[in-house]
């Protein structure tokens, strides 16, 4: 099994140097497609390039690659690359990620159930000490202790998207204009 830990040591320093916050180090993928994914974010945009990923993609490489020649290899099996930001509905794995995005909503899956309930769906209110408080609307609000959480990101909303405008809207425009010419071309064909 790959320790997440130890890679996430390896790789921290990389994304570091290139003035990078690491977000999430994970395996994923069944034995025929394993990936080693990584998301970092500059802490000023909470967002990466694609040049920006392709030079921590270019790093991670180099140190892997220098381990396994010198047969230290930390994951055992053939596998894929994939450094990428961290989306618009991002993974919440930081105790600060939770303070940031305060007031969005968020959906946390817990390790075990706290007070009947295995997951919690509503706003982020805020971080005091290592204790996240959730709103639930109607059922409330719900304070869990960050070790309780397995997994969280933000959900899809109208302010989410109004919170994360891109960096870039380079390109943009011929993306629209291929959209224009394919709905067109569409609608002759019906």
């Amino acid at each position: 099994m790959t320790d997440i830990a130890l890679l996430s040591r390896l790789i921290e320093p990389e994304a570091r140097a290139l003035g990078f916050d690491l977000v999430r180090v994970r395996m994923q993928g069944g034995k025929s497609d394993p990936t080693l994914q990584v998301m970092a974010e500059r802490p000023d945009t909470r967002q990466l390039t694609i040049d920006d990923c392709a030079d921590l993609s270019r790093r991670i490489s180099d140190v892997l690659d220098a381990m396994e020649a010198e047969g230290r290899d930390p994951i055992d099996e053939a596998y894929r690359l994939e450094v990428s930001s961290p989306g618009i509905d991002r993974p919440l794995t930081r105790l600060q990620d939770y303070a940031d995005w305060r007031g969005h909503e968020a959906r946390i899956r817990l390790a075990a159930p706290v007070d009947g309930r295995k997951q919690l769906t509503g706003d982020l209110v805020g971080v005091e000490g290592d204790r996240i408080t959730v709103e639930m609307g109607q059922h409330g609000a719900m304070t869990v202790a960050f070790g309780d959480i397995a997994d969280a990101k933000l959900v899809m909303t109208d302010r989410l998207l109004a919170a994360t405008a891109p960096l870039s809207q380079e390109g943009a425009e011929e993306f629209e204009e291929d959209a224009d010419v394919e709905d067109a071309a569409a609608e002759e064909q019906h």
